[in-house]
């Protein structure tokens, strides 16, 4: 079975013009690297209907995607993710959803209407999310695209109980790096002949005594990445090049 491709998305014009800081990107990848995984891509876009429905449907063409969208799903003129999804991944479909509205009449009264009552209005077939602080509740369509709150407070404990269902067990990646005394075109050709399955990086620097290189090497194959990590230290002994193993050189 093909691995899953995580992707975040952040709406909010409060980010963008610095108004807010986002904190769900660090909480992500730091959630998603406990268990194995990384994010494949992530977005930070401003609440505009349009931009937010073609996000939506640009991570659905994804395979195996799955989505994780921050924001705009209240009660208020801009809170448009409801129609956004519907319209990306429903053909803009929408409905009452019977329980999400009873939730939120218990929970608020009458103080639901005429405005709070207006986030049971879910694209067809949504799945609630259980929402633990204030128990408004948020949605999933098709156990793939999760919309939860932009509070921090609300959507992350959401975000670690899916991923705990998701991911019940950690993926085993084995890691090796190293630090060499060279420009990065060193290693192009062997880059260009990794196998598909290794992450690698190459990230370098420039000092006042001259150029650095961090390598890093990743698989959930221990063999092969251990294999593909030896090729880079032999090119760089062969050509007597300076270079040292960074600690963590193990499995994460």
């Amino acid at each position: 079975m093909s691995q899953p491709k995580f992707f975040t998305l952040i709406i909010g014009t409060e980010i963008l013009n610095r108004r807010r800081t986002d904190a769900h990107f660090e909480f992500v990848t730091q959630t998603l690297a406990a268990k194995g995984h990384k994010l494949t891509g992530s977005f930070i876009i401003e609440d505009d209907p349009a931009l937010i429905i073609e996000t939506i449907k640009f991570v659905a063409s994804q395979d195996n995607a799955i989505l994780f969208s921050f924001g705009g799903i209240g009660s208020t003129p801009d809170d448009y993710t409801r129609k956004c999804a519907a319209m990306a991944l429903r053909d803009g479909e929408i409905e009452t959803n019977q329980e999400a509205k009873k939730i939120i009449v218990n929970k608020l009264g009458e103080r639901a209407f005429p405005h709070s009552v207006k986030m049971a209005e879910l694209p067809i077939n949504a799945d609630l999310l259980d929402n633990p602080i204030n128990q408004m509740p948020a949605f999933s369509l098709d156990e793939r695209y999760y919309f939860v709150p932009g509070f921090p407070e609300m959507s992350h404990p959401m975000v670690t109980t899916i991923l705990q269902k998701l991911i019940p067990h950690k993926k085993e990646i084995f890691r090796h790096t190293l630090t060499a005394h060279c420009k990065e075109n060193v290693f192009i050709e062997l880059m260009e002949n990794m196998p598909n399955n290794i992450e690698f990086s190459s990230l370098p620097k420039l000092y006042s005594d001259g150029w650095r290189v961090t390598i890093s090497i990743a698989s959930d194959d221990k063999e092969l990445a251990e294999e593909s990590f030896d090729k880079y230290i032999a090119l760089l002994e062969n050509k007597n090049i300076v270079y040292g193993l960074n600690e963590g050189n193990t499995l994460i």
